[in-house]
């Protein structure tokens, strides 16, 4: 079949945006992916995988490189904050019964790793520059960019992330981001040997873990409640996290606690959400990632579904000789486990700020675990 595409452009650099690129190239699609940050960096501290994101490793070719790279474990346990487990959340393995089912892995380094395969599939990455403009007919899309050359391409593909341009300019007046109540503070250190796996203590307003995040260093989080999206001076940030870190009457969060420097590399990041309503696409544009999905981290699938959008946008374009159709497949298969994804973990944040039905937590982190494991 001959692909409704030849030549593609990808807006933004990101993770969905590199694992589009990756993916069009193994169908022989020449692209072009432009990254507005020169540096191509990718900020961050640890990030927590489960099963579906290894699974997508594995069909990006990835896989080999994060678990070298990283760290893949299996199961989370879950405390109270005075140190009784709780359950221990099974973690099936998607990605192969020889890959553990869960993991982390610091988000510069899986940035790169992708970068390095983005460049090996001889994408055409040129950074520092985005788009300027575009307009669009019914054979193609002409884009202007910022660094004043232009170009025409049969689909231009937004991945420029939560605060997207090109969501503003292709749908003018779409909602943005919402601010959910709740932050996240991370922070790295040294991993001791008992730190072999993902570890939950939850609190009546403040939930703690930890995760390994390779052989030597693992990262720490902490999600509290925020009623007003405020600035928090950087200053503050170590102090800060070591308060919200005091109450835990537990040995091992206490021992991390006393470890919490500045060489921590302590980050603060407000939780926002954003769900684009259906069309993600007009013409030969079309929206992937957190452009249109952007989720809390209460599943740790954030980074999974915009890299799922990738696979499965390639995915449909091999599969139908019409764009249109291809588009509309892509978001059929798309939106309901997206949706499903960003309004679950959406709840279960209210619940952690509401102090709401435990049970009701526990049977939507159950079910979405489920919904996960199953193929995209």
């Amino acid at each position: 079949m001959t692909h409704p595409v030849q030549r593609v452009l990808i807006v933004g650099g990101g993770f969905s945006g590199m694992s589009a690129a990756i993916e069009l190239r193994k169908r022989g699609i020449a692209v072009d992916l432009v990254e507005i940050d020169a540096g191509w960096r990718s900020y961050g501290a640890g990030i927590s995988l489960g099963g579906a994101t290894l699974r997508a490793f594995r069909t990006l070719g990835v896989l080999d490189e994060f678990v070298r790279r990283g760290s893949a474990h299996d199961n989370v346990d879950l405390h109270t904050s005075g140190g009784h487990h709780i359950a221990t959340l099974p973690t099936p393995r998607l990605a192969g019964p020889d890959v553990p089912g869960g993991g982390a892995i610091m988000r510069p380094v899986l940035a790169e790793i992708l970068a390095e395969a983005t460049r090996a599939s001889g994408t055409n990455v040129r950074l520092g520059c985005t788009f300027a403009s575009f307009t669009q007919d019914a054979g193609g899309v002409d884009v202007t960019f910022t660094d004043g050359a232009s170009g025409r391409y049969d689909l231009v593909i937004g991945a420029d992330g939560l605060y997207s341009a090109m969501r503003d300019a292709l749908f003018p007046g779409a909602a943005g981001p919402k601010y959910t109540g709740q932050g996240v503070w991370r922070a790295v250190l040294p991993r001791p040997a008992y730190i072999d796996h993902a570890m939950m203590w939850l609190g009546p307003k403040i939930k703690a873990g930890v995760a390994p995040v390779s052989d030597t260093e693992m990262y720490l989080y902490v999600t509290e409640d925020r009623a007003e999206r405020t600035y928090v001076d950087p200053a503050q940030f170590l102090p800060l996290l070591r308060d919200l870190l005091a109450p835990f009457d537990v040995p091992a969060l206490q021992a991390i606690r006393a470890r919490l420097a500045e060489d921590s590399q302590v980050i603060y990041r407000p939780l926002e959400g954003l769900l684009l309503p259906r069309p993600w696409h007009r013409g030969r544009v079309v929206l992937i990632g957190d452009t249109v999905h952007a989720t809390t981290p209460h599943m740790a699938s954030g980074a999974c579904i915009g890299i799922e959008d990738a696979i499965v946008l390639a995915e449909e374009l091999e599969r139908h000789a019409d764009i249109d159709t291809a588009l509309g497949a892509f978001e059929e298969r798309r939106w309901e486990r997206c949706r499903m994804v960003v309004e679950n973990s959406g709840r279960l944040g209210e619940i952690e700020i509401t102090g709401g039905d435990k049970a009701e937590h526990g049977r939507i982190m159950r079910e979405t675990l489920v919904a996960l494991a199953q193929a995209i």
